[in-house]
């Protein structure tokens, strides 16, 4: 069953971003991860969407995601991300084929 990271981001200091989308990549490849959406155009249909930015990204298993999220090598790049950008994610399973 895949996992999903989802994150809504609000980004505070694009420069110190731009660092961190350059390598972050590397380590969700590393996972096994694939980003479905990296932003882009939306439009809200219900409720609030609070952040501009969206990231969605599928990794082959939920356990795979929260090893990715977990890792030595992700850790001082998820610094990055914390120190610039107000965001909200989660980590969650896929729906199972039927």
């Amino acid at each position: 069953m895949s996992g999903y990271v989802i994150a809504n981001i609000d980004v505070k200091n694009q420069e110190a971003y731009k660092e961190y989308i350059d390598r972050v990549k590397p380590i969700v490849d590393k996972f096994g991860g694939e980003y479905l959406v990296r932003n882009g155009e939306y439009k809200i249909i219900d409720g609030e969407w609070k952040y501009p930015r969206t990231v969605v990204i599928k990794f082959p298993t939920y356990a795979k995601a929260l090893e990715w999220y977990n890792s030595k090598e992700y850790k001082p790049v998820k610094k990055i991300r914390l120190e610039n950008t107000v965001s909200d994610g989660i980590i969650i399973k896929g729906a199972t084929d039927e």
